[in-house]
């Protein structure tokens, strides 16, 4: 049945990226006083999830739908010279008023952002959005204390291996140098015994280039758009986890908002997200095939006409593998990093949606 959801919502996400935003649900704002806002969503500016969506909402949809009220000057974290650690700690300091970044790059601060998205947790997009839904509320009470709040959870495509030399699995990483952005990810790493990382976004392509890396754990498609074909060669697309990624506000600011722009907004995000998770659908195969040459099903990133990448599709053995690696080792790692609650709130909330408990040790 979930796959059967999955291959629907992938349908239904590559039309409506084909056929843009559409804003049909978010309520016109009536005259008032103007509102600035300043935005910093995306880790590079030629991502599909900043030029798609993020572009088009708060430069030109939010303008129009607010008869000019409202005003949105919105960067990605390169243009202002940043990383997603800082993103979460300028909205609690009042010199962003929302910013995007993923939840495992900001859970330094609230680790239980991290449980949202841990590695081997998620196997499909379908299951990845019930457990982030389920879990902002909670999420939110923690993010409260810091004088923030998320107003919107989206991924990014599913989150793979880029590697520079050939693997026909995970037994073959032993040893290797792996990025990743994240404490679960590490622990996913030190399990199949390679060597984890922490390298920023940005500069990822001249790590692998350099052999400073030798693998490098991202989005199908975000790949894509960093141009890493051309650093690695081989695509091991066993879905690792899907970055969950959040919009986050700084919390005074929002509850001050007059009622009525605070509701326009609300409406804003949510499509937001919608059209978010739509691009997070679409862009996983469409990023798989546009790295390895395959024209007909490249139609959001770049296609690489000119030494392709090499896919390598994962084994069940190897599935089965992170399945147990998530019990046996990414769990209890979060759990140690974030208090014996979060174990309890995760059989509360993630455990009925995923079937795989956690078990204290």
């Amino acid at each position: 049945m979930r796959a059967w959801m999955t291959a629907v919502l992938v349908a239904g996400a590559l039309q409506a990226v084909a056929s843009g935003p559409a804003w049909a649900e978010i309520p016109t704002l009536g005259p008032g006083p103007k509102v600035k806002i300043a935005t910093v969503t995306q880790s590079g500016p030629t991502i599909p999830q900043y030029t798609k969506v993020d572009v088009p909402y708060f430069k030109q949809i939010v303008p129009e739908k607010s008869g000019g009220r409202i005003e949105m000057t919105t960067a990605s974290w390169p243009e202002l010279n940043l990383t997603g650690q800082e993103i979460i700690r300028l909205v609690r300091s009042g010199q962003i008023d929302i910013g995007g970044a993923p939840l495992s790059t900001v859970s330094g601060d609230v680790p239980i952002l991290d449980g949202i998205d841990l590695a081997g947790l998620n196997p499909d997009i379908v299951q990845a959005r019930q457990v982030a839904v389920a879990m902002v509320p909670v999420a939110n009470r923690e993010l409260e204390k810091f004088s923030t709040k998320i107003v919107g959870v989206f991924p990014y495509p599913a989150q793979v291996l880029y590697c520079k030399k050939s693997l026909t699995g995970l037994a073959d990483l032993k040893g290797r140098k792996i990025r990743t952005f994240g404490p679960s990810l590490n622990d996913f790493v030190l399990a199949i015994g390679g060597q984890p990382i922490s390298i920023g976004f940005p500069e990822v392509y001249s790590a692998l280039e350099r052999g400073v890396a030798e693998c490098a754990v991202t989005g199908t498609g975000s790949g894509n758009a960093a141009k890493w074909y051309e650093v690695s060669s081989f695509l091991y697309t066993l879905t690792v986890s899907w970055s969950t990624a959040a919009y986050y506000v700084n919390l005074p600011w929002w509850n001050k908002l007059d009622p009525a722009v605070r509701d326009f907004l609300t409406a804003v995000m949510d499509e937001v997200q919608d059209k978010q998770w739509e691009l997070g659908a679409a862009a996983t195969q469409d990023g798989i095939d546009c790295n390895i040459g395959r024209a007909e099903g490249c139609k959001i990133h770049t296609l690489v006409t000119k030494d392709a990448m090499t896919e390598i599709k994962p084994t069940d053995a190897d599935k089965a593998w992170l399945r147990r690696i998530l019990a046996d080792d990414v769990l209890p790692g979060w759990v140690k990093r974030c208090g014996a609650s979060c174990g309890e709130i995760y059989n509360q909330v993630i455990a009925p949606i995923t079937t795989i408990k956690y078990a204290a040790k």
